[in-house]
């Protein structure tokens, strides 16, 4: 199953980022190398908003991923959810429907 984590975030999120960036980008890389995380990044235009997709068995890794953030920690997030997201299409598909 995926799961999109969802960031709304402050308005000057990338004149804060600097200091928690690479503590944040290290917490992505891990849950990567774990399999948890499969992509990551902002939206653009305006930037206020990030998504991230997991895989696995529950929301857990990904609720557990926002909960540790030092971008939530530091208060560059207003609000973060986790969704579930019915994949159907695409080589990662967890439910390819035909």
């Amino acid at each position: 199953m995926h799961y999109l984590l969802m960031y709304d975030l402050v308005p000057d999120y990338l004149e804060r980022r600097g200091m928690y960036r690479d503590a944040h980008l290290a917490l992505a890389w891990a849950a990567t190398e774990r399999g948890e995380l499969q992509l990551a990044g902002a939206l653009t235009e305006p930037v206020d908003t990030a998504v991230l997709l997991f895989k696995g068995d529950s929301p857990e890794a990904a609720e557990a991923f926002a909960r540790a953030d030092p971008y939530v920690l530091a208060g560059l997030v207003t609000r973060w959810c986790v969704r579930p997201w019915t994949t159907v299409v695409g080589e990662g598909a967890a439910n390819p429907v035909r």
